[in-house]
């Protein structure tokens, strides 16, 4: 495969707009009108896809996708934020949906909905959330899905050597999906061993690393190495680091980390560094 491939969020869900507003709706009535452009102003993010789509009971509506790799603990403000974004723009009611690819870490709790109260004043924002490791493989060719087909793998009951290959199959037998065939041996080496994929599947690293999830996996992988290695300087200088500590290291810059490094270096007590974690 040496064509260079879009494999990002708007190039699935394009693949078939209908089927997917289904699905994340669970509505069947529902069905997708166009794809629209989902940058606001200073915002602008290859994994959100924003589709008009129109059911006979609720009209024309949006529905917000947020593909995530891995849930972090800015997602639900993030929801909060994109929803009124959209709606703003383009005086729509907005049903968002959060589809997260990986699970996240054991600290994490994924949760549907932002809640704050401040001075009195409540904000408030559900939405929908989508784990793919939940997902039964099978519905993907039953109903049929082909944006999920790349994600064949790791949904549940996917990561078999059959069936992993039925999902190389029907990406080989469109000339629309074929392109994702690289995505797809992405996931299968989570659960299948690389030169089992290698095998059974054509896989060109150059036309992964076009994928935004490719370059969010190489990013997020240095953020847990920082965030790995503090944890550690502090276990070694203070001993058991309380869990509450550590959940405020998730989703932290690479750079806020090494900068918290340098601080609990120069600390001379836990006590220290947590009044400057929290400053």
């Amino acid at each position: 495969m040496g064509k260079v491939a879009d494999i990002g969020s708007k190039r699935l869900i394009n693949l078939a707009p209908d089927a997917w507003v289904k699905w994340v709706t669970q509505r069947p009535e529902v069905v997708a009108k166009e794809i629209l452009g989902s940058e606001f102003h200073w915002i602008s993010r290859e994994t959100d896809v924003l589709v008009k789509a129109y059911s006979a009971t609720h009209g024309d509506f949006l529905v917000l996708n947020e593909l995530q790799l891995r849930y972090t603990a800015q997602m639900p403000l993030r929801m909060r934020a994109y929803t009124a974004l959209a709606q703003e723009r383009y005086r729509l009611p907005t049903y968002p949906v959060l589809i997260n690819i990986l699970p996240p870490p054991s600290t994490l709790t994924i949760v549907s909905s932002y809640e704050q109260e401040f001075l009195g004043l409540r904000a408030i924002q559900d939405y929908r959330v989508i784990n793919l490791w939940e997902i039964d493989a099978e519905i993907v060719f039953q109903q049929p899905l082909p944006s999920l087909l790349p994600f064949v793998p790791i949904l549940r009951g996917g990561g078999e050597v059959s069936v992993v290959q039925r999902a190389l199959q029907a990406l080989r037998e469109d000339v629309q999906l074929n392109q994702l065939e690289s995505l797809l041996a992405f996931f299968a080496s989570f659960v299948l061993d690389t030169p089992l994929v290698q095998q059974i599947m054509r896989w060109d690293m150059a036309v992964l690393r076009e994928s935004p999830w490719y370059q969010e996996i190489e990013q997020r992988g240095i953020q847990q190495g920082a965030r790995r290695q503090l944890i550690r300087v502090l276990e070694q200088r203070f001993g058991e680091i309380p869990h509450e500590v550590e959940v405020r290291f998730e989703g932290e810059s690479v750079e806020k980390l090494e900068s918290l490094m340098d601080s609990a270096i120069a600390v001379n007590s836990l006590e220290e560094f947590v009044v400057i974690l929290s400053a």
